[in-house]
């Protein structure tokens, strides 16, 4: 009995918790991947689908939910895909627009986030004639109303697809800077990588570069460490979403970084960030097991890694989540998910001032007053 005394008091003096999902939940958490068209509700696609004569597989929320899960969870990002043709056709009116937006502010407050970047392409939401001005106006008048009433901060960021003509990823480059000003903070591409390279894609980047405005790009997820090298040094992006394949140019050996290559140098020198998606990443077959993942090693030799839902109702997942897995597996610590929120905010889109005052008024004091509580508790 003494020894097991012993090892708790141990355990409090060295500051080590056991965290569990709920206090995961509980802390201050910044998500910067997630797509706006991956994240609605069971029960909002059920309503939304009743109201525009949509079919679905399931009218029950679980059941629906678990064919979401099971359609994405096929180990191939095309497949992973499919379920999207649902919920963009729910998203076709400003009203309708609007409500996904706004629960999506909803949902992150419940799950701690107090930073959300989501992402859509406006070009799935013009089938009942909206324009793409429409199209984004619905969607931020949503996050902002629902920002001001849960006070969870946001950015949007605007999609162009690759596999899509670079004439329009140029017109969704132009709308992205068009709303700077009003919560837009940059522009992505997305899509499958598979044959269809980032460079095609060049003029968009290249006014999004000319208007001093912010560039992520979905890269070395389904595709190798070319395609993360063409985001860098043909389109210039900020950061990289997914990046996974960069441990393509490292050589590891025992959980040992042996060798570097000259694209993994330069974006660990760069502090070029990467938008870590666990589930998503064995859902779509990007990687075969968690135990292969290579953010552990990433995270250990410094690399600027994050965590991220990538679409919340394909994998079944929330950002709490995500940080659940990781400590299962990885072993993190509350210090690790305080390094790896402060690791997202500095990496987000919106202007330094505004990253500063969340880093410093909301999220440090969160995990001093989250010790304060456990320290109290455990006295």
């Amino acid at each position: 009995m003494d020894n097991v005394k012993e090892r708790k008091l141990s355990t409090k003096r060295r500051g080590h918790f056991q965290l569990t999902e709920e206090d995961i939940r509980e802390l201050p958490k910044v998500l910067l991947h997630d797509h706006l068209d991956g994240g609605l509700r069971p029960e909002t696609v059920i309503e939304l689908a009743r109201k525009n004569n949509v079919k679905l597989p399931y009218w029950d929320p679980l059941k629906l939910a678990d064919w979401f899960y099971r359609g994405a969870n096929r180990g191939s990002l095309k497949e992973y895909l499919e379920g999207f043709s649902i919920t963009t056709s729910l998203m076709q009116t400003p009203e309708d627009l609007y409500r996904v937006a706004y629960e999506a502010i909803e949902d992150a407050k419940k799950d701690g986030i107090v930073y959300l970047e989501t992402r859509f392409a406006p070009v799935f939401h013009t089938q009942k004639g909206l324009t793409y001005d429409q199209i984004v106006d619905s969607v931020l008048r949503g996050l902002k109303d629902a920002s001001i009433k849960y006070g969870v901060n946001f950015g949007l960021i605007i999609c162009a697809m690759r596999n899509m003509s670079p004439a329009l990823s140029l017109e969704m480059a132009k709308l992205a800077v068009r709303y700077r000003e009003q919560g837009v903070v940059g522009f992505d591409l997305a899509g499958d990588e598979l044959g269809y390279p980032p460079k095609d894609h060049l003029e968009a980047f290249y006014y999004i570069q000319r208007n001093n405005f912010y560039i992520t790009i979905h890269a070395g997820e389904a595709f190798g460490k070319e395609s993360i090298w063409q985001a860098l040094q043909y389109c210039g992006t900020h950061r990289i979403g997914h990046g996974i394949h960069l441990k393509d140019d490292i050589m590891v050996a025992d959980d040992q970084i042996i060798e570097m290559g000259y694209l993994a140098q330069y974006v660990l020198d760069r502090r070029v960030p990467l938008e870590i998606c666990l589930s998503s990443n064995i859902h779509t077959g990007a990687i075969p097991d968690l135990k292969y993942h290579p953010f552990p090693i990433f995270y250990k030799y410094g690399f600027r890694v994050t965590l991220n839902t990538d679409n919340r109702l394909m994998s079944s997942t929330t950002l709490t989540k995500e940080f659940s897995i990781a400590v299962k597996y990885y072993k993190l610590t509350l210090k690790d998910i305080e390094k790896l929120t402060i690791n997202a905010m500095k990496s987000a889109f919106i202007h330094f001032p505004e990253r500063l005052k969340i880093i410093y008024d909301i999220i440090k004091p969160g995990y001093i007053k989250f010790r304060e509580k456990r320290e109290k508790h455990n006295a």
